[in-house]
Parts: C-alpha cells; structure tokens; sequence
C-alpha cells in the first residue's frame, strides 16, 4: 500500500477451528483499497464464508467463494458497484455448484457468504445464508443481514411465535439458501447506506453468533479495539463450548476517504413518488382544462378551441388515472412481497436493513459475567495443576472492578476482556508445553 495513501478504515480479523472440529471449513478476504484508484472504482471489500459439506466438500466451497467474489467484483465490467457485487456473487455461486457437479465427492457443497463492500457512495451487502454483517453506530448495534435459516423464514412468516413450543423446537443450523447446491440462488442485497465516522462492521459466521449473544458482541465491539476484540470474542466462542469454526472480520470507519470526500448524493426519486407527482400534475391540467372548456361554453366562444381544451383534460385525467393506477400497483406488489409473505421482510433481495438492534450495555452484568468466565478457568487450571502467573490477571480486573466503581463502565469492561486473553494465552501456552513434553516422552 502507497504511504501517501490512507483508506479510511482499521481492520483486525480471526479464524479459529473451534474445539470440536478437526478442520476448518471457514474462510475470509479483507481486501482494503490499495490505491485512490481503486478505492474510488471498487472501495474496501470484506467477506466471511462457512462452508457445507461432507469431508473437504465445505471448506472448499467456502475457499472458492471467498476468493471468487473478491475476483469476479473486483475484475467485473459493470461500472455499478452495486451491480457489479451481485453479479460476483451470482458467478461465484455458478462455479461452486460447477464444480460440486464434476465431483462426486463435493456434490451438494455449499457456503454461505456474506460480503461488505464500502465505497465513497456509502456501504452495500450482498449475503446469502446465516453467517452475518452487523453496524455498531454510537451504542446501537444493527443487524444489517437477514438470516437464511428455517428459524428466521419461519418467524418473519408470522405464523409461529419465536416463544411457543414449536418456535423453540425448530432446530437452528437449518439454513435455506446457500451458494453452491443449485445453479442459481436468490442473492440478498442491502444498501448504499450512509457511512459515518466511527461506524463498526462485524462481519462473523454462526460459530460466533451461535454462541455469543447480540448483546455481548455489541458491547464489546463498542469498548475494545479492533484486534481486542476479535481475540476476545473468539476465546468466548471457544470457552462456551466451542462447537464449531469461528471466523470474525472486523472494520472500523476512520478519517479518510470514506468520510473526508462523502459528498451529499442526489437522491433518487422513488417510482412511489414520480408516480405521485405524474398523477398530480396531470390532475391539475385536467381539471383546468375542464374549467376552461366550461368557460368557452358559456360564454359561446369558438367551438374548435372549446372542443381541443375538452380532448387536453379528457387525456389528461387518461393520464392521471394511469399514474393512479401505477401507484396502486406498486404499493400492493410492495405489500405482497414484504408485509404480506414474510412480516415486513422482502420476499427477496433483502433491502430492508436492519433487520434487529441491539443496544452496547458496559454494565455490571456484563462485567460479572466476563468474571466468571475468569474464575472458571481458574478453578479448572487448580484442578489440572497448571503453572499460572495470575499476577497480571488479577491486576486487570482490580483495574476494572475500579473503574466499574466509579461509573467508567467502557473501560472496566476493556480490563475484564484484557483478563480473558491473558489467561486464555496461559492457558494455550501450557497445552502446548504439555503436548511437546508428552511427545518427548514417546
């Protein structure tokens, strides 16, 4: 990267096979613009894949659409970059389901994918599946994507209650759409949105999300650096069991490009809104043309100019009735494909983020809860007699129990997290002693 060029983000990511998984079938790219060229053409690209499949079948999947997005965007002839991110997903999703057909093995292999791309128009998402992008905005944590899982289709239908017996039997790994296990697949897309100074994306598969919740993740993406906060997420994950791969991307919207060159875009007008304007306007001109014809009747002037105002408001209030008609159609073709099928969620093609929100609470729950995690990794190193220093251990959370104490509750949670690493380090440094000296002694 030029030093003279600055892209405006700060980015720390992580992939973790998971305590009980022999591979990992995650993958990621994190590709900032290398140049002002590129950046103003493509932007910054972000993707987590989690791959599906039997033996090697899913971490290739996931490989492929992790590097294929990235290409197929980034090599792409559409100017658009909208456009141009949903055909990438569209190709990648073809090659994968290409080559899971070549070979028995990978047959029926599958991904999900969510991509992330922020460029000076603002951010844009294309996502398929349940791994997922969230917004940390001033406290407010969005969930931007909307998971394709039997859970989510089957509450956003309305016709079961997330509370009731059969909302809380559905099992939660179903997901209804991938890329990979058919030729074409439904690619949901949010965005541009606006981009803000200090704006947070999380982007993370369900190793993450499966076991740490919303409001976890918000607060401590809201009070940790970057590369803190991966870290400590991850070693979360893996501490509540760990059962699957984990991967995290995270970015953080800084001064440069992405805010110093925002330049304030013409918005489009809706076809909700040029229809409305069509139709008013052709009203009014019918409605005095009809007053004008009125006129030219009583007052018995010239029958041909009375009859050409007659003809311009009968084709005008045509023309209204048309517009009204457009209008009509649009809002019932809306009402059908959001609120009608899936509770307010489009039918497809997402565009309706965020999808939940969140609230970062850096409260003495939080804290406690963080503790405990602490003190139970402590009684476990007593019981396995592991050599702990638990000197600077202990120094952090005296330190955060402070500042807890004195109502800085962002900080207090940052030392608790510090806490977590330091003894998950230990912890992995002493599995590693104890695996070479076992591997002496055979």
């Amino acid at each position: 990267m030029s030093e003279s060029w600055n892209p405006g983000v700060v980015c720390a990511s992580r992939t973790d096979v998971g305590m009980r998984r022999t591979n990992n079938q995650d993958s990621y790219s994190v590709i900032p613009a290398q140049s002002r060229e590129r950046f103003d053409n493509r932007g910054h690209l972000f993707i987590v894949a989690d791959g599906m499949g039997a033996h090697a079948a899913g971490e290739l999947a996931s490989s492929m659409a992790a590097e294929l997005i990235a290409m197929n965007y980034f090599r792409g002839a559409i100017p658009d970059a909208k456009n141009s991110l949903h055909v990438a997903v569209a190709e990648a999703n073809a090659e994968i389901y290409q080559r899971g057909q070549q070979n028995p093995e990978f047959h029926n292999m599958g991904t999900t994918a969510s991509t992330l791309a922020l460029l000076p128009i603002g951010g844009i998402i294309a996502h398929v599946g349940d791994s997922r992008v969230y917004r940390l905005r001033r406290g407010v944590f969005e969930q931007m994507t909307f998971d394709h899982s039997l859970v989510w289709e089957v509450q956003a239908s309305g016709q079961v209650h997330p509370d009731s017996a059969l909302g809380q039997a559905l099992p939660k790994n179903v997901i209804t759409r991938s890329l990979g296990p058919n030729s074409e697949v439904q690619i949901d897309i949010e965005g541009p949105f606006e981009l803000e100074l200090g704006d947070k994306f999380l982007l993370c598969s369900d190793g993450l999300s499966g076991q740490v919740d919303d409001v976890e993740m918000a607060t401590l993406l809201d009070c940790l650096p970057e590369q803190l906060a991966v870290e400590v997420l991850v070693d979360l994950a893996n501490l509540r069991g760990g059962p699957d791969n984990t991967t995290i991307v995270v970015t953080t919207v800084t001064e440069g490009p992405l805010i110093d060159d925002k330049k304030a875009p013409a918005k489009p007008v809706s076809e909700d809104a040029s229809a409305y304007r069509g139709m008013v306007v052709s009203l009014v001109v019918a409605v005095l043309l009809a007053i004008l014809s009125v006129v030219f009747l009583f007052l018995r002037l010239n029958d041909g100019v009375m009859i050409i105002t007659l003809l311009g408001a009968l084709i005008s209030g045509v023309v209204a009735a048309t517009f009204y008609s457009n209008l009509k159609k649009q809002t019932r073709r809306r009402t059908l494909s959001g609120c009608g099928e899936r509770g307010g969620i489009p039918k497809a093609y997402g565009g309706n983020a965020p999808y939940r929100r969140y609230m970062a609470k850096p409260d003495q729950t939080l804290f406690d809860r963080l503790g405990k995690t602490v003190a139970e990794l402590r009684e476990a190193a007593k019981l396995k007699n592991w050599m702990m220093d638990w000197q600077q251990i202990d120094q952090f959370q005296q330190d955060g129990l402070a500042a807890m104490g004195r109502g800085d509750g962002k900080t207090a949670i940052h030392l608790q997290a510090k806490a977590i690493v330091e003894t998950m380090n230990q912890l992995r440094e002493q599995h590693n002693r104890s695996a070479d000296e076992t591997a002496i002694d055979h």
